[in-house]
């Protein structure tokens, strides 16, 4: 079982909880803090697809935050974290995460409480990186790194250096895993479709990309095989899963 709803007090995060450790968790941007266990965890931006129930067997809540958000609101930059799951208590001082925990544990629904936590957490470190914004969008609309990085004023060495901090990877994989080529490949479209529609240069080039992020074959993840988190929606409410 797996469930989410939309955050009312973070903008662009999403809240879920899931009652199983099956599946795959698939690529999407994000990075999200979890409840496990009774222990607050931080899973951070992946670029392939992770089995999820690497941290739990159970029960988990979670708090996913927008592509780009999370770096401030932890303090520590994306490109750290990348493919990994840690105890919050590695990042931050043990009696702060004490206090957290017990924060979180006081919720009847522990979501709620990780809003909590990320509410307060956020009115203390202050807004995120602007850039990483305009990153996303430009991404999302099909443009060129390269224009992406002029109307920001940047090069491209800086625009990738900043890519790092904000969302673990360069602005091209960002692009690799926010195009919405799997959520339409659920619709049962014809892969060559498929391909045309997320930007791909042919089917070929999908399938690879769909190995490369679902970790399975294009035929197999849109048949179900992969037993992959699917139709996960980005926080931006679009319907892409990598």
């Amino acid at each position: 079982m797996y469930e989410e709803t939309p955050s009312a007090g973070i903008p662009g995060a999403v809240l879920w909880r899931t009652a199983g450790g099956g599946g795959v968790v698939l690529p999407d941007g994000c990075m999200d803090l979890l409840w496990v266990d009774g222990r607050l965890l931080v899973a951070g931006p992946d670029t392939g697809p992770h089995p999820a129930g690497e941290v739990h067997a159970g029960a988990v809540a979670g708090i996913r935050l927008a592509p780009g958000t999370a770096p401030a609101l932890l303090g520590v930059p994306a490109h750290a974290l990348r493919d990994l799951r840690v105890g919050l208590a590695d990042l931050w001082p043990a009696r702060e995460v004490r206090r957290l925990t017990g924060l979180v544990a006081g919720y009847g629904d522990p979501r709620a409480g990780l809003e909590a936590l990320a509410r307060a957490r956020a009115a203390e470190a202050g807004p995120p990186d602007p850039l990483a914004a305009e990153v996303v969008a430009g991404l999302r609309a099909g443009r060129a790194v390269a224009a992406i990085a002029f109307a920001a004023g940047l090069g491209e060495r800086q625009l990738h250096r900043r890519s790092l901090d904000a969302f673990g990877y360069g602005p091209r994989t960002l692009g690799r895993i926010l195009r919405r080529a799997l959520a339409l490949a659920d619709r049962g479209l014809p892969y060559a479709e498929v391909a045309y529609a997320a930007g791909y240069a042919d089917q070929a080039h999908l399938a690879r990309e769909v190995r490369a992020l679902a970790g399975t074959t294009l035929t197999a993840y849109a048949g179900g095989a992969a037993g992959a988190k699917r139709e996960t929606p980005q926080p931006s409410g679009s319907r892409t899963t990598a």
